[in-house]
């Protein structure tokens, strides 16, 4: 099974994807979209959904993980991750693929075994699990490397958005 992992952002939205063989976890690529903080809310959409979908076509994944907006104390860069995330679930649907959201303290526990990790320890978790030499960087890609793992060792996230995609797909 292959993850395409998506850490939301307008500024940079994370990448991973992640294959599993077996038990075993590998990484297949990794990288960052960045829109220019000058340009239109629209414009940014745009090339962040043109990008999204190279990734998509290029990675070919059976599923696509990505971050759930929780709760963050800036509304501003909740809504922009939302924005983004948006985007990324559109994309998803549209390519038929399963979605599956993750909380962060969600994907804390399931790549360190602890919710309150802090960026560091997923950042060297994800190093060890994938039998990296070097931690991935920015971290936005270790952010969506660790939503990959998750997925992998957690499941589908969100049933409900699964049983609505089925039910579009029907009519």
């Amino acid at each position: 099974m292959r993850v395409l992992g998506v850490d939301p952002g307008l500024t940079r939205c994370g990448i991973g994807v992640v294959d599993r063989n077996g038990q075993k976890l590998s990484l297949v690529d990794l990288g960052v979209i960045r829109t220019p903080k000058e340009s239109d809310l629209a414009a940014r959409l745009l090339e962040l959904d043109g990008e999204l979908a190279l990734w998509i076509k290029r990675a070919k994944p059976d599923v696509i993980a990505i971050e759930r907006v929780f709760s963050q104390l800036n509304v501003k860069t909740a809504m922009a991750t939302g924005q983004a995330a948006g985007v990324a679930i559109l994309l998803a649907a549209k390519s038929g693929l399963p979605i599956a959201l993750h909380t962060p303290s969600e994907v804390k526990a399931a790549v360190t075994g602890s919710g309150r990790a802090d960026k560091k320890q997923v950042a060297t978790m994800v190093k060890r699990i994938l039998g990296l030499e070097e931690m991935p960087r920015p971290v936005d890609t270790t952010d969506a490397l660790a939503l990959a793992i998750c997925h992998h060792w957690r499941g589908t996230g969100n049933a409900r958005i699964e049983a609505a995609l089925k039910r579009a797909k029907s009519r």
